[in-house]
């Protein structure tokens, strides 16, 4: 048998599909794994034949990512986008033109979850290959895998090159706009102030699990970010007009923006570098420009009197200072609930006499923002400052008074479910004399959090000091997250369970005269199916998190709406990579319109027809939650650790207190992103799948009806093929094989592999106490019983988006797994086979094999190589006069046991790292 190419990998495991049919416990993917594992040890197949059938099958898949993400945006050429967005100026009068494209359509965050799977390489490659009509090509493939370490700094400066091409893409929109406004009302056309989308980011500035980002960096990362916006702002200028008056001011500006981001970008933990630093920032400098409004107004004034090309530009360029002001955009702070209650005991409540989810506790707190006296405060303050919470408002209050005086900042709360939790926020804003600028947002993610997000927002918003404080800022402003609560409850509950929360939001704020400002909703969904982001189109994209539903809530109570959503990390930026894809994302989101929607629409059956719909949304919820309290689940996801997976950002995949626990993880201790992506590598979305079909049971027909003529169900079910067409369940119980003793056992079986004998009779030994065979059984059969009831529901409903070359992609993804899992066995076999001595004996054997079977590697190769030393001092290094007859026998040497044992461990655990990435980009993106 050969199977040196991926095509006759593809055929083999197409042939041992068909042993199904005669025996439907066979598994074809583990199968694979056992002929590749065969050819590997018995030396047919080397670790460098490995290295070339997973390059290839890299490529593939990351042509496949290319045409996906082309797809998603179509059409990406500017001259077509240019054309569509010309065909879109249907307006009839001027008035309604103006309501369309003067409020945002969408505020776009770029956040830095951990999601930079991608080497800048491929990253390149893909968006290149993805930004013409071309046909993708081997070029994509081309790319080196190598990518560096993922710091902070790395993160933030992809995140601001992903912006710098946002805001190119926002002008060419903005100059359309005021083009075709110059053409059909050339008497009115310099009244329109085009804002079509804000930009964002909390890169450097989201403190919630995290303990590595310095106040000293958010306030560098702000300054860094006025420099290169006052930068872009001078260059845009100069080609308008290179002698334009403004340019005396702005070009010094930037300048002395840049000298104070290197003052801040240097070690600040002694006090005499910090005060020169300050001192230097908050002097008076007739450089230092803390507010755009003067400057829009000269361009405004400007762009009206001289009309034209040149008007166009200078508007153009003056909506660009009104979007962004002196940065690349809005910035999110990001603390957690717990930060902030420990921040406002220490202030109020010394003695915890308050209970802070108590009624007392908000009347406590109404008094104290009605009394609180505005303290002054400066870079020293902030330095000394030991609380979390009260070290971001000081650092917001330094930013709004020496940096950027006009641009809001919002502060994000994770993990609220108090209302007296937004009002210690809005105390603390209050206290430092900013509350005029800082929008406090509470995020709902957890399954408590959206169960009674509800209540919650009834009486946050009957408070009059938090109605006067919306007032003041004109608007509500909240974020709905899809990580945690697609972790813990399921993508699809969580979905509708936001919806809902969004439409009491719309209720309460019309219950409480709030009708006035508008509602800004962030929703934190993500670029997989796994968190939150529906992948068949940008338009389910953007209903997903908030839907037509959702949307009427607010047009009919006469709410403004400000819907805004996350590019997160790697996967997100790759929309905004070139300029071409940055336009194209913007043109699609600017005709989808997520701001509107259509008030007298026809209401969809999904939301009259409750008695099935919610009935339907709470068995797959309780499905998801028996699945999550599950020690079989548990135990199964756990089971390799985050072994599988690259490290993908700079913020820790393990929460940081359980850092210590080795042994054994609790999901809970896994973050939400690495969760999802195990669920990928182990073959399996059970977070969007499971639970499905089994909520359909007995009642198959009526619901069948139901989705069928419901535009919000044919999207549930959208989102469940597209998972549906990924997902194995032999994938999942071929896992498991891994630790069954009798495979191991068996496998030299009547002489077949004589010289595996040893090796595979300790792993046998060794793993007949070893529970993970049960779990990965277990939890195989339970997946596949739901998977039977999704295949019945999903036959009768029509499928709307198909899949392209589903069964190619299928298998690619299965000979990617039988690869990996042929890979594994390699590692596994080489590490019972090394010898039991070591020059150091303080290493346990058991450990090392412990920490190979949950695929920490690195860690199992530090110790193996301390254990047997290639490299150690030898008698005649030395220049002694004493002579010794000792040692009597030649020095032993560990290079054979280096070669033949702990190398290919290595190699053959960064093979399986590649094809992490591989099958990751199936998905279309990590986690």
């Amino acid at each position: 048998m050969t199977l040196k190419t991926v095509s006759e990998l593809t055929e083999r495991l197409q042939s041992l599909h068909k042993r199904t049919e005669e025996t439907p416990l066979f598994n074809p993917v583990f199968q694979l794994s056992l002929d590749l594992s065969r050819l590997l040890e018995s030396g047919e197949m080397t670790l460098f034949d490995c290295d070339r059938l997973i390059a290839e099958l890299e490529c593939d898949a990351l042509a496949a990512r290319a045409e996906r993400l082309r797809n998603l945006v179509a059409p990406v050429t500017p001259s077509a986008n240019d054309a569509a967005l010309r065909h879109d100026f249907a307006e009839d009068d001027f008035a309604a033109f103006r309501k369309r494209w003067e409020s945002p359509q969408l505020h776009a965050v770029f956040t830095a979850h951990p999601t930079f799977l991608l080497s800048p390489n491929q990253t390149e490659a893909v968006a290149k290959a993805a930004s013409s009509d071309d046909a993708i090509d081997e070029s994509v493939c081309t790319a080196t895998s190598e990518r560096p370490q993922i710091t902070l700094s790395h993160e933030h400066a992809e995140a601001m090159k992903a912006i710098a091409n946002a805001q190119d893409a926002r002008d060419r929109i903005v100059s359309q706009v005021l083009t075709h406004a110059q053409q059909e009302w050339p008497q009115e056309w310099s009244d329109l102030a085009p804002l079509p989308f804000r930009f964002a980011s909390w890169v450097g500035y989201d403190m919630d699990g995290r303990t590595d980002i310095t106040w000293a960096n958010s306030i560098g990362f702000r300054l860094a970010e006025k420099a290169q916006r006052l930068g872009r702002y001078v260059a845009t200028l100069e080609e308008i007009d290179a002698n334009h008056p403004l340019l005396r001011e702005l070009q010094p500006a930037a300048a002395y923006a840049a000298d104070r981001a290197h003052d801040f970008a240097a070690d600040l933990s002694d006090p005499a570098a910090l005060s020169v630093a300050a001192n230097r920032l908050t002097a008076n400098d007739p450089r230092q420009v803390l507010s755009l409004k003067r400057h829009i107004d000269a361009l405004e004034t400007e762009a009206k009197d001289c009309g034209g090309e040149r008007g166009v530009r200078l508007k153009t360029l003056a909506a660009a200072m009104r979007a962004d002001g002196l940065g690349m955009g809005w910035i999110h702070f990001r603390v957690n609930s717990k930060q902030l209650h420990n921040a406002i005991r220490r202030r109020l409540d010394p003695d915890s006499q308050i209970d802070l989810s108590s009624k007392g506790a908000i009347v406590h707190l109404r008094k104290a923002i009605e009394q609180v006296e505005p303290l002054k405060s400066n870079f020293a303050a902030l330095a000394i400052e030991s609380s979390t919470a009260i070290r971001q408002f000081l650092a917001m209050a330094q930013i709004l008074q020496h940096v950027d005086a006009d641009t809001p900042i919002r502060m994000l709360i994770a993990e609220c479910e108090e209302p007296a939790t937004v009002l210690a926020a809005l105390y603390f804003a209050k206290l430092f004399g900013i509350q005029d600028k800082v929008d406090i947002s509470p995020l709902f993610e957890t399954e408590n959090a959206l169960e009674h997000g509800g209540r919650f927002l009834d009486a946050l918003l009957e408070e009059d000091i938090y109605r006067d404080y919306a007032r003041q800022r004109g608007r509500v402003a909240i974020q709905t997250g899809f990580s945690d609560a697609g972790r813990f409850v399921g993508q699809i509950p969580a979905s509708l369970a936001i919806e809902r929360l969004q439409g009491r939001l719309a209720r309460a704020m019309e219950q409480n005269g709030l009708t006035d400002v508008a509602a800004l909703i962030f929703d934190t969904h993500g670029e997989s199916m796994g968190r939150g982001a529906h992948p068949t189109s940008f338009a389910d994209r953007l209903a997903w998190p908030l839907s037509p539903w959702s949307r009427r809530r607010f047009v009919r109570a006469g709410i403004r709406l400000e819907p805004e959503v996350s590019f997160q990390g790697g996967d997100g930026y790759l929309f905004f990579d070139t300029p071409e894809l940055a336009l194209a994302t913007l043109t699609r989101i600017a005709q989808i319109r997520p701001a509107e929607t259509d008030p007298d629409a026809p209401k969809d059956p999904f939301y009259r027809r409750t008695d099935l719909s919610l009935d339907f949304y709470r068995a797959i919820r309780d499905h998801q939650r028996d699945h999550l309290e599950s020690r079989t689940y548990s135990r199964a996801i756990t089971a390799f650790g985050l072994g599988m997976l690259n490290s993908t950002g700079s913020r820790v995949s393990r929460r940081q207190s359980d850092l210590s626990a080795d042994r054994e993880m609790s999901l809970r201790q896994i973050r939400a992103i690495p969760h999802n992506a195990i669920l990928q590598q182990l073959g399996y979305p059970v977070n969007v799948i499971a639970g499905i079909g089994s909520a359909a049971d007995g009642n198959y027909e009526d619901l069948a009806a139901l989705l069928r003529e419901s535009e919000r169900g044919r999207q549930l079910i959208r989102l469940a093929r597209a998972a549906n067409a990924l997902a194995s369940v032999k994938t999942v119980a071929a896992y498991g094989e891994l630790f069954n003793s009798a495979y191991w056992a068996s496998r030299p079986y009547r002489g077949t592999e004589s010289h595996l004998t040893a090796p595979c009779g300790a792993l046998a030994e060794y793993l007949i106490k070893d529970d993970r065979i049960g779990v990965f059984r277990r939890l195989a059969s339970r997946l596949r019983v739901d998977a039977l009831k999704l295949h019945r529901l999903l036959a009768m409903v029509p499928n709307e988006n198909p899949l392209e070359d589903r069964e190619n992609v299928r298998r690619a993804i299965g000979v990617s797994q039988a690869l990996r899992l042929a890979l594994f066995q390699h590692m596994f076999i080489r590490a019972v086979s090394i010898p039991l001595f070591s020059r150091a004996n303080d290493i346990s054997r058991e450990d090392v094999l412990e920490m190979i079977f949950t695929l920490r590697v690195d860690d199992a190769l530090v110790e193996l190589r301390r254990a047997f030393p290639t490299s150690f001092p030898k008698i005649d290094d030395f220049d002694l006069t004493q002579p010794t007859d000792f040692p009597d026998r030649g020095d032993e040497g560990y290079e054979a046991i280096r070669r033949d044992f702990i190398d290919p461990i290595d190699k053959a655990h960064q093979l399986s790292l590649r094809i992490t990435t591989t099958i990751a980009n199936h998905f279309g993106a990590h986690g």
